[in-house]
């Protein structure tokens, strides 16, 4: 935010960020017994994607990089497989988070591609 690093201007971190608004708009409406439970672990992941893709950037080693890369493609796959979860439950329904999925699709791909990276 203040820094205004190279990485700020990364698709990928801005698609993440996007991610990350997402799944706190969309969590907003699940039950309230979910407010600790899965409300909580769904915002932790995305945050977590969005965050590993900035001190990803930051490190000098592509080993390291990559390492964080791996750390927020988990945490893509982590929101998909909770929103599944929640989709089941009907605490959402499948057309309202349209968006979202192509979000994490977005972001999943380029992660992968920034991890299959050959050059350093």
């Amino acid at each position: 935010m203040f820094l205004n690093l190279a990485h700020t201007k990364l698709d990928v971190f801005q698609q993440s960020r996007k991610l990350t608004l997402e799944c706190y708009r969309i969590t907003k409406v699940f039950p309230s017994d979910e407010k600790y439970a899965m409300v909580q672990q769904i915002r932790r992941a995305a945050l977590s994607v969005h965050l590993n893709i900035a001190e990803g950037c930051s490190r000098r080693s592509l080993a390291e990089r990559r390492r964080y890369f791996e750390i927020a493609r988990g945490s893509v796959i982590e929101v998909d497989t909770a929103f599944d979860i929640a989709e089941q439950l009907q605490y959402v329904k499948l057309k309202s988070i349209e968006h979202l999925g192509e979000l994490i699709i977005s972001c999943f791909k380029q992660l992968t591609g920034m991890i299959s990276t050959k050059n350093e």
